[in-house]
């Protein structure tokens, strides 16, 4: 078979795809993504030493990265499928397998085998996070996530660690009922259907309200002068975000039902 030019084309042949590894890697967002893989790794490092501060410390410093992995990634339209699954693969060690190793060393060894199983189901519910999170990326909204996110997950239980020791109360015994309850809790937040505000939808780099600069200084501030408290503050006000306006829209829909007139409910019953 030939074109009017005289170019002869064989059927059944097709072009051949070059695999996307073989064009190279964006290096900012995946540098970035590794700083948050090490950091995780190195939580998990300083909790066999018990330096439990400093593991908690680690996880909020891969969160970080991760945030910012993900912003460079979007504002330099470097985004790839390898980068994708790379950073599911560095938040779950940062996020699932970290975190949990922390709290089960810090808290749950008194509980024996269901302090090592409640820290097993966090790491478990946080991988079918993840794995739900993959499988729906492109058939969700952007401006919500279905479930409680891995990182907001890890950062409750970081920021619960540092709270402690900001109070001196790292060797209280109440931890280990607390930290058996934290850990149930956002182990099912993870894996529920809640929607969480996603924050994608906010662009800082545009112009905003002066009075939205005054609002963010004031917060910035207090987290200068007593991070351990507003952080735990924040991570734990969006965790519970979720629950709260689920129930507030359920609220608001018996509100809005039509009820009952008396002359129907008395022929119901009559």
């Amino acid at each position: 078979m030939s074109d009017s030019a005289g170019i002869r084309i064989i059927p059944g042949r097709r072009r051949r795809r070059i695999p996307p590894l073989r064009r190279g890697v964006y290096l900012l967002p995946n540098l970035f993504t590794s700083a948050g893989l090490i950091s995780g790794f190195y939580s998990v490092i300083a909790t066999l030493g018990r330096r439990y501060e400093l593991a908690a410390i680690m996880i909020l410093v891969a969160q970080a990265c991760d945030v910012l992995d993900g912003r460079i990634a979007r504002l330099t339209r470097s985004s790839s499928s390898f980068g994708e699954q790379y950073d599911s693969l560095a938040d779950l060690v940062a996020f699932g397998v970290a975190p949990g190793i922390l709290v089960y060393q810090w808290a749950l060894v008194p509980w024996g085998r269901w302090g090592w199983l409640a820290a097993t189901l966090y790491v478990t519910c946080g991988a079918l996070r993840l794995a739900r999170f993959n499988v729906q990326v492109g058939s969700v909204e952007k401006r919500h996530f279905v479930g409680l996110p891995i990182p907001a997950a890890s950062d409750v239980i970081a920021t619960t660690v540092l709270l402690f020791y900001y109070f001196g109360g790292a060797g209280a015994p109440n931890k280990r009922i607390l930290m058996l309850l934290v850990i149930y809790a956002v182990a099912g937040l993870m894996v529920s259907e809640i929607r969480y505000f996603s924050f994608k939808e906010i662009r800082f780099h545009h112009r905003h309200p002066f009075p939205v600069l005054l609002g963010l200084i004031f917060p910035i501030m207090l987290t200068i002068g007593a991070p351990e408290a507003m952080l735990f503050l924040g991570i734990t006000g969006y965790a519970l975000s979720g629950p709260i306006a689920l129930l507030g829209r359920r609220l608001r829909r018996r509100r809005r039902a039509p009820s009952t007139p008396p002359e129907a409910a008395d022929r119901v019953h009559g």
